[in-house]
């Protein structure tokens, strides 16, 4: 019945003339709200390569997908399904894993969306890293076929171990072995250095944070006084031994921080606290959340009104893992994320795609992906959709070259528009 829908083989298809508005116009619409002085920085930003720009343009891929048939089968959607959201951070039990760790665009929706951008997203990075068109719908068509055999799998499977199922061989991808290297690094220690510094230059004085214009900046005292007050409401919601770890530490300094592309413009506080002395810091992320943007499209996606609480239910449902600190608060009318900020994180680079790096890392992909839709969806009805040929895969293939041949003509335009400052 889902196959009449849509059939396995027509899953390619791409139709951006039926956009409901212009690629610009859609991004424009995205930006209103956001704090005018970065919106500039975000085009910039977007302007930067093909890959860039499909980073930040979430709002025209939701427009494109929304125009298609699609199965009907609907999981948890990470919603921005890129090779570069996914990294490496730590567990609750201080274990590094490595996982899909951005969920700004969260939503219940048609399981295939998170496949097909994922898909145009390893075609745009193979581009990137060197690779021809052919070696990445390659890449392709092994991160779908690893999905199609995991959900099978799954489809077997007792749900409870569905629920609690690991992902063990993807330490042989060299681009994740990269991405828990550097995140074993970023120790909090090693963020306390990155991001603060002793007031006046003394060493030994109390720290504070740096000033990094246009990424870290301060804050006025009764922006700061807002966002600590914050902290209350969220407290409120964690768990009580949550809770009681958060009261052993005291909040020393708020700032400004850019993050992302797709983010830039939108609030983002840091808030710097200390527990057992100067050596045990601890970083909180308050960062704004607003509508996903598929919401339009989903009308009946039924995601909570507070985006802060549907981001962090949408992580929930797909990480095995999730940050102890995660939870949602507000500041005023605006809806806000709250994690802890760059606690042994990693994620890898284009870079690191080149060679065997991508199809290994596409791999991994799709078995991440894969674990995440079994846990928030159904697996057998998943499975008998994509059954066992490799017709779906191929097919998601061609939609990832036909979507980054558009990401570039949609990137060039905005190279052209006023949006951009010509280089001289």
């Amino acid at each position: 019945m889902r196959r009449r829908q849509i059939g396995r083989q027509q899953q390619d298809q791409l139709h951006p003339r039926l956009r409901p508005a212009k690629a610009l116009e859609l991004l424009d619409r995205s930006m209103r709200g956001r704090v005018p002085a970065l919106v500039k920085l975000k085009y910039e930003l977007m302007a930067m390569s093909p890959f860039s720009y499909f980073r930040g343009a979430v709002p025209v891929m939701a427009a494109d997908l929304s125009m298609l048939p699609n199965t009907g089968i609907v999981s948890q959607l990470c919603g921005d399904a890129h090779v570069r959201n996914l990294g490496a951070f730590a567990a609750p039990d201080g274990r590094l894993v490595f996982d899909i760790n951005d969920f700004d665009e969260a939503i219940r929706g048609p399981f295939e969306w998170d496949l097909k951008r994922m898909a145009a997203s390893l075609v745009l990075a193979g581009r990137a890293s060197g690779h021809k068109d052919g070696a990445s719908r390659k890449a392709v068509e092994a991160c779908v076929e690893r999905y199609s055999e995991q959900m099978r799998a799954f489809a077997k499977m007792p749900m409870i171990d569905v629920m609690r199922f690991q992902v063990h061989r993807m330490q042989l991808a060299r681009p994740v072995h990269a991405a828990l290297i550097k995140a074993e690094r970023a120790t909090p220690l090693h963020t306390l250095e990155q991001l603060t510094e002793p007031e006046g230059g003394v060493e030994g004085a109390p720290r504070h944070f740096k000033v990094v214009k246009p990424i870290l900046t301060r804050v006025s005292a009764a922006t700061s006084s807002a966002v600590l007050a914050s902290l209350a409401p969220y407290r409120a919601m964690l768990e009580p031994q949550r809770q009681h770890l958060l009261s052993m530490y005291r909040p020393i300094d708020v700032a400004f921080k850019v993050v992302g592309t797709g983010s830039v413009g939108l609030r983002d506080y840091c808030v710097y606290l200390e527990g057992n002395g100067p050596g045990d810091p601890l970083f909180l992320q308050i960062k704004e959340e607003v509508a996903s943007a598929y919401a339009p499209y989903l009308p009946d996606a039924n995601s909570p009104h507070h985006n802060g609480q549907r981001t962090a239910e949408g992580q929930r449902a797909m990480q095995l893992q999730t940050d102890p600190f995660l939870g949602w608060t507000h500041i005023g009318t605006r809806s806000y994320l709250v994690r802890q900020l760059n606690d042994h994180k990693g994620s890898i680079e284009i870079d690191d795609l080149t060679g065997e790096g991508l199809k290994a890392y596409a791999e991994v992909c799709g078995e991440l992906l894969a674990r995440g839709h079994g846990r928030s969806g159904d697996p057998l009805v998943i499975a008998g959709y994509l059954g066992s040929g490799g017709g779906f895969a191929e097919a998601l293939a061609r939609f990832g070259v036909k979507y980054a041949d558009q990401t570039e003509k949609d990137w060039e335009e905005l190279k052209r528009s006023r949006r951009v400052e010509k280089k001289s």
